[in-house]
Order: C-alpha cells, then structure tokens, then sequence
C-alpha cells in the first residue's frame, strides 16, 4: 500500500471514529425518555409532555401542539406517585412569552402526571398522565 492510500484509509478511520463519537454524545444531550398521554381537562385538551434527562436534572418540555389555555394565570404543576401535588412555574411569562420547558425541583421524588393549573381561578385546567410514574433525577 501506497503512503497515499495509508493516509486515505487513516482519514477514514479517524472520520468514522468522529462520526461515533457526535453520535453517542448528541443522543445523550435531549434525547426523550419519556412521553405523556394526551393532556385532557376543562380547559386544555390535547398536546403531550417530554421528560428528558441530562446532565443530572430532569425537564419536562410542551409539544408544539400544545394549545395555551386562554386563563388568567396558568402554572405547571406534577402529581407524584403518592398524590401529593408541586406547583411550579408559571406557563404564561411577561411580553407573552410561553414557558415550554422547565427542570423539576430536586424535591420532586417521582412525576405520574403533568397538570396545567390556573393559580387565580384555583382549578385544574387539564392533566396529561404518564404510564407510569417517572422517577426525577436531580442534582
């Protein structure tokens, strides 16, 4: 084999290495591990919830047909396995900007389902329930 052809195969290999590499580095990034049923409620109906782990912390992020309801103070809010109930962060931010994703406390052991909840009207706005509760894993 030529000293040519050793460089040639070498650049191969080394493109393939990388090519590896940036593969299993991007599918540890965002990947989504999960995915919620179809949110149902009184006031939002459709769209479904990814948890996604990295780095440590878990985040939950709204599809993109997702509706926003129309309510004047809409929240995040996760039900854990026990029932007991995390209000978290606002859904609707200032200069209407949408607070499609969020990390979950580290005081969240598990997550079985994602609410929307209108903090002024006091009121489930609709739910989306996992097939099983998700444990969180923050850092």
């Amino acid at each position: 084999m030529t000293q040519r052809g050793r460089i040639g195969r070498m650049l191969e290999v080394v493109s393939m290495v990388a090519l590896a590499v940036a593969l299993l580095g991007a599918g540890s990034l965002a990947v989504a591990d999960e995915m919620t049923k179809p949110f149902t409620g009184k006031a939002v109906n459709g769209g479904t919830v990814s948890l996604s782990k990295q780095n440590g912390k878990t985040t939950l992020s709204l599809s993109s047909d997702f509706q926003v309801p129309g309510s004047p103070d809409p929240h995040w809010q996760v039900v854990d396995s026990k029932g007991t109930v995390y209000l978290l962060d606002r859904l609707k931010l200032k200069d209407d900007k949408i607070n499609t994703r969020i990390v979950v406390p580290a005081f969240v052991p598990d997550i079985a389902k994602v609410q929307m909840y209108c903090s002024w009207a006091e009121v489930v706005l609709g739910e989306a329930p996992f097939s099983k509760p998700i444990v969180a894993e923050n850092k």
